[in-house]
């Protein structure tokens, strides 16, 4: 009997930009429709759309990426192939600066919650690539998602930041999903790094590498251009961790 698959949703939260947020996304999402062979979506909801340029090099912006709150759409009638096997998108665009006033007038805080489970029989995995900051709408993402992921920057206080957002979401939600830590753009050469890292040893970590870089001029994940590179083999132990979070708690 083939085995039954649940959808779980995997949230990429950073409270401020600049700590690798959508570069998590997108290698993620490459590691699950790759290296799990899984049916995966890469929702972007940040109006930045840096996941959407990554992944949607012939793009063109379509002003339809807040008509799924708005009106009666069907986000997987907006979900489109990639160019990576197994691995959509559901894409970003100019009209995402608006959802925040729109899901405050509509006053309907799971409005995405319902919205995820219309998509449970299309996917196996579903990354969500958040807004910065506590906005309404990473608050309906954080309400709905299985695990949030926030890459933090190595420092002696990235332990106290990760506890004080999960009181946070507490304080305003009631929950709030498995906070699992990860370090990003990890510098070695730096003291306060390495004084981070040896506080926590046992945290997955993703090294700053000008290999990373390269993806904002191929437009791809790094495991799609540089297979062998430390950082393809840090995102894919990465989502290794996760699946077996996401398998612990039944997924």
């Amino acid at each position: 009997m083939a085995a039954l698959w649940v959808m779980k949703s995997i949230a990429i939260f950073g409270l401020k930009g600049g700590v690798g947020k959508s570069t998590f996304a997108v290698n993620l999402a490459w590691a699950s429709a790759t290296l799990s062979a899984r049916r995966t979506l890469l929702w972007d909801l940040d109006p930045q759309a840096a996941a959407t340029f990554l992944m949607a090099p012939g793009g063109e912006p379509r002003d339809a990426a807040q008509a799924v709150f708005a009106r009666h759409v069907e986000p997987k009638s907006l979900c489109r192939p990639t160019d990576v096997q197994r691995l959509d998108l559901l894409a970003a665009d100019p009209s995402l600066h608006g959802l925040e006033r729109l899901l405050f007038e509509l006053g309907k805080r799971k409005r995405l919650a319902k919205l995820l489970r219309g998509l449970e029989s299309h996917y196996d995995r579903l990354l969500l690539d958040c807004p910065p900051g506590l906005s309404e709408t990473a608050e309906q993402v954080l309400h709905a998602a299985d695990l949030l992921i926030v890459p933090v920057t190595p420092s002696p206080l990235a332990r106290k930041a990760l506890d004080d957002l999960a009181t946070l979401l507490l304080r305003r939600s009631g929950r709030h999903p498995p906070i699992p830590p990860v370090f990003s753009m990890v510098d070695r050469r730096r003291k306060l790094h390495l004084t981070a890292l040896a506080d926590h040893p046992d945290w997955p970590q993703v090294n700053y590498a000008s290999i990373v870089e390269q993806m904002g001029s191929r437009r791809l994940p790094v495991g799609a251009f540089a297979a062998t590179h430390s950082a393809t083999g840090q995102f894919a132990s990465l989502w290794a961790a996760i699946e077996r979070r996401l398998a612990k708690d039944g997924g």
